[in-house]
């Protein structure tokens, strides 16, 4: 499993789902042939935007279960199987392959805290127990834990580990991880969560970026991967700058915080330019409406997402 290897842009999906909380399988079938269209390289299902605290487990199945069936193999699906400690972490391991995942993501554990002696085990125990390859996902506001540099190395040198899927914020342990893995023989993908400073993971040397406005807009983070490739740092930068412009979508709201700015503000964007027929939120939190709902219209306006 150490040698899957995956790069790329590979969007962390929003679950659009109906007003009775089901997911909307059109709509979903609309969100992810737009990303492929797009020219993404992967998808990650049930990831931090896609709703999986929030998400039962028959309604994390269906979303995996129609995500493999619209991708078709066209790309790598990944999935997010995070639970509070191991066993929880395995069971949904299995079901997400059984359904067709070429990959999960799992973070360290949470609830009941241990030390780097746990989080070290519980890998240990994911890569013995589950045929298939293995990211970690480091998101520490989260689960309260950032998985160490020096240890994602190590079990990526021994195999435990596929890659790592960093949404920690922490900049200088990101160069360090990029870095250690080099000395290693890149055993790891390492893919940035922070969609605002993609051009510096890229300069970083990151293989990949996760980025939930991309869903909103997954044509111009390819056309950067792309400049990255071509070694076009100046294009780089400039489409960062020009990503950075609709990512206002999270501060022109007022009233609301966490999940419903955040989350919410990408599923307002995608009801408004037509990709989603709802912007249903999971329980409880609420849409955007009304003021909070125009002043991301008027972001979408004034950088061309949508006609006035």
């Amino acid at each position: 499993m150490a040698d899957f290897k995956v790069g790329g842009v590979i969007p962390p999906l929003v679950t659009p789902d109906t007003p009775d909380h089901k997911l909307d399988v059109p709509s979903f079938e609309r969100l992810i042939n737009g990303m492929l269209d797009a020219g993404v390289h992967g998808l990650f299902l049930l990831g931090s935007t896609g709703e999986v605290a929030f998400s039962s487990d028959p309604h994390r199945d269906e979303i995996v279960r129609e995500g493999v069936r619209i991708a078709a193999g066209r790309v790598p699906v990944l999935v997010g199987c995070i639970d509070t400690e191991t066993d929880r972490v395995v069971e949904h391991a299995r079901r997400a392959k059984a359904l067709g995942a070429d990959a999960i993501v799992a973070t360290a554990p949470f609830y009941a805290l241990g030390g780097m002696a746990e989080v070290e085990e519980h890998f240990r125990i994911l890569h013995d127990e589950i045929d298939l390859p293995i990211f970690a996902y480091d998101i520490p506001v989260c689960v309260h834990t950032k998985i160490p540099w020096k240890l994602a190395v190590k079990l990526g040198r021994e195999g435990v580990l596929a890659g790592v899927k960093d949404s920690s914020g922490d900049d200088v342990g990101f160069r360090y991880l990029v870095q250690e893995n080099e000395k290693a023989g890149h055993p790891l993908s390492l893919l940035t969560g922070h969609e605002i400073v993609v051009d510096g993971a890229y300069l970083s040397g990151a293989d990949g970026s996760v980025p939930g406005l991309s869903n909103v807009i997954p044509e111009p983070y390819v056309r950067q991967w792309d400049a990255y490739q071509a070694g076009d740092w100046e294009t780089v930068r400039t489409i960062q700058d020009q990503i950075n412009e609709v990512s206002h979508i999270f501060d022109v709201t007022t009233g609301v915080q966490g999940y419903a700015g955040g989350v919410g503000a990408f599923k307002c964007a995608l009801k408004l330019m037509g990709v989603i027929d709802h912007d249903i939120m999971p329980r409880p939190v609420k849409p955007l409406e009304g003021e909070n709902r125009e002043a991301v219209r008027q972001v979408l306006v004034s950088t061309g997402v949508i006609q006035a």
